[in-house]
């Protein structure tokens, strides 16, 4: 069992495409017309307007694609089931920090199977640490994310040739709730729902969760949350440390 076929219920409910970080992953895509989908989940930002071929291990993740995605390879990063140079670009959404033992032979692969860009959106580990829930709250996942998360020097090293690291702001009103959205929504920690959509809090044993929910709700309910971190509620992006990585 991959671990998203555990954790992965609700994913295409709460983790929507954002149409601004959509347009940032075409542009890197520039005009390739093939496009190798690694990690693919419930499809989204994938280009609608290409052939695309997704590969994605988990039955629970792939079950949730929509009919107008292209059904997904059972496959890991690690072992492409593809020829050299038979696409014109690959892509990965938020999916590295899941590829464990295989995370540097997929990057070799996608970099073996694409002709033109490899495109990577990830976590820059040491900003997103700093964001309030991980700095004063879920610390394990802080702790977790700088072990899990490559470095963007060590994507620049894996991939080679010219790679570009472009900042990535999670606006407030994005539909994508990945954990770094909750920013803006300190009020989401306190749904599971919108918890379980995150491998963050997932990840974690019951007992964290648990006095996550009970400390965010108690100073949310005593306004401490918001005498320390109410200036957020002002701002309608911020850096978070999503990055937007190419290799050409």
């Amino acid at each position: 069992m991959t671990r998203y076929d555990a954790i992965g219920y609700g994913y295409a409910r709460s983790r929507r495409e954002d149409p601004r970080i959509m347009r940032a992953i075409l542009t890197a895509l520039g005009d390739a017309r093939s496009v190798l989908n690694v990690g693919a989940g419930a499809g989204s930002y994938e280009p609608t307007d290409r052939t695309v071929i997704a590969v994605e291990p988990s039955e629970v993740m792939a079950s949730q694609r929509p009919p107008h995605r292209v059904p997904a390879v059972r496959a890991t990063a690690g072992v492409l089931p593809l020829r050299d140079d038979s696409v014109d670009a690959a892509m990965s959404v938020l999916s590295i920090h899941h590829w464990e033992a295989e995370q540097l032979s997929g990057l070799v692969e996608m970099r073996r199977v694409a002709r033109g860009p490899v495109v990577l959106l990830t976590y820059d580990a040491t900003v997103s640490a700093e964001m309030w829930l991980m700095k004063h709250y879920l610390t394990e996942v802080a702790e977790l994310d700088l072990e899990i998360f490559p470095t963007m020097g060590a994507l620049r090293g894996q991939l080679g040739g010219t790679v570009s690291v472009e900042v990535i702001p999670v606006h407030r009103d994005t539909p994508d709730w990945n954990l770094g959205s909750f920013w803006a929504h300190p009020e989401r920690v306190l749904d599971e729902a919108a918890r379980n959509a995150t491998s963050g809090f997932a990840r974690q044993e019951p007992s964290v969760v648990e006095r996550v929910v009970t400390d965010v709700e108690r100073d949310l309910g005593d306004g401490s949350w918001h005498e320390r971190h109410g200036q957020l509620r002002e701002l309608d992006e911020l850096d978070v440390g999503l990055r937007l990585v190419v290799a050409t």
